[in-house]
């Protein structure tokens, strides 16, 4: 696969993800940790089992496990992403060495059957390349566990202009009346603001634009589309597939949260504003339950082995999880996911004299985001916020019941 063929490979998969597992609730997720993963199995697996990893992941079981690998490369070559592999093993189960060879490993440690033990080792890996962000991996590790395959993946960018923070009293939506920790910024980039054309109506995203090649895209639809379907569009439109108007084309109404107005200006240049809500997500996912969507319903029969290239003793799926975090506040995005696969054995100032154009963008209702690897266009981490930051009148910020300071 080349680069390109591989990123879209990716984003399909972020997109089939976030449409099929977005509900009422805000979540975070990461197909960018979970495909190199799949990719690392696709090769050595055999029978079914390969070949739905094979059309999990868009690509040739043959060539999955170098794909994988390349993607990994990319994803630590990226300013502001740390990418890892780790490997963990029961002394007992014998590895073909050609698979271990190519293997991206940032370690290859031990399974003891002392599940303590074991998962504070895991556990220990696991902040270490989160920067502390998430704190335990995610998969069940018990004495049957023979094999444990994970990745780490970091996020961070900041923005060359921070947000300004206020209160924000929603208007609208499940927030209406809710005063909200609102992030509210204004410069002279239009081209920003984008309105595309989808199936489901029009489709509003702003992109806020890191310091380090990774911007964050906001992305609002109509209020009868559901968040799956927001991120799903949202992540065709990174490809192109839409009718797109910005910056100047825009005009009053023409995408959700979207005015166009004349405001008092002191030199007539026109802005584009944006105010949306800090949030940060927590959330975890059971890969298991969505077995058929990454291509591991037959991987996790017991009944038999699905993975002869990996060792000759039988192995079958019997835990894939993912961990993931995300932040977005006045001075950047921070985000952080773990995905791990186990394995058993099968079985007010003076008025200024001009008038200037103002495109404001308001998220003030739910609302999607996709974190993006500007020059690939990859995406590295996908969710929908339903739960923002509330605000209190001394200054602090509430989010689900504590005070952040």
């Amino acid at each position: 696969m080349t680069a390109a063929t591989t990123v879209h490979a990716v984003n399909g998969m972020t997109a089939r993800w976030a449409r099929d597992a977005v509900e009422e609730r805000g979540t975070a997720l990461t197909a960018a940790g979970v495909w190199p993963l799949l990719a690392l199995l696709a090769g050595p697996a055999a029978g079914e089992a390969r070949a739905e990893l094979a059309a999990a992941l868009g690509t040739d079981a043959r060539c999955a496990p170098r794909a994988g690998r390349e993607l990994l490369a990319l994803l630590d070559a990226a300013d502001g992403v740390d990418a890892a592999v780790g490997l963990w093993t029961r002394r007992t189960l014998a590895l073909r060495p050609e698979w271990t060879a190519g293997l991206p490993l940032d370690v290859h440690g031990e399974l003891t059957g002392d599940a303590a033990a074991d998962l504070a080792a895991l556990h220990a890996w696991v902040r270490r390349h989160t920067d502390g962000l998430i704190e335990r991996m995610p998969v069940r590790v018990d004495p049957g566990t023979l094999l444990v395959l994970a990745s780490a993946l970091l996020v961070r960018t900041t923005w060359p202009e921070p947000f300004r923070e206020q209160p924000l009293r929603a208007a609208e939506g499940p927030w209406a009346g809710r005063e909200l920790t609102g992030l509210h910024r204004r410069g002279t980039d239009l081209e920003q603001v984008r309105v595309h054309t989808t199936p489901d109506g029009p489709l509003t995203a702003v992109a806020v634009a890191g310091d380090n090649g990774i911007d964050v895209q906001l992305l609002l639809g109509g209020r009868a589309v559901p968040g799956g379907d927001v991120l799903r569009h949202g992540v065709a439109a990174l490809g192109g597939a839409y009718r797109t108007v910005s910056g100047a084309g825009l005009t009053g109404g023409a995408g959700p949260g979207v005015r166009v107005t004349s405001v008092p200006s002191r030199d007539s240049a026109p802005r584009a504003e944006l105010t949306t809500a800090r949030f940060t997500i927590d959330a975890e996912h059971d890969l298991l339950a969505r077995a058929g969507l990454f291509g591991l319903a037959s991987a996790a029969d017991a009944a038999r082995g699905h993975f002869p290239g990996i060792s000759p003793t039988p192995l079958a799926v019997n835990s894939a999880r993912q961990t993931a975090t995300a932040t977005f506040g006045p001075r950047g995005f921070r985000a952080a996911a773990v995905t791990a696969i186990g394995t058993r054995a099968g079985a007010v100032p003076r008025t200024p004299p001009h008038r200037a154009r103002l495109i404001s963008a308001r998220f003030e209702r739910p609302f999607g985001f996709l974190a993006v690897h500007r020059a690939s266009g990859l995406v590295l981490v996908a969710g929908w916020v339903t739960d923002p930051d509330g605000w209190r009148a001394d200054g602090g910020k509430v989010r689900r019941g504590a005070v952040v300071r």
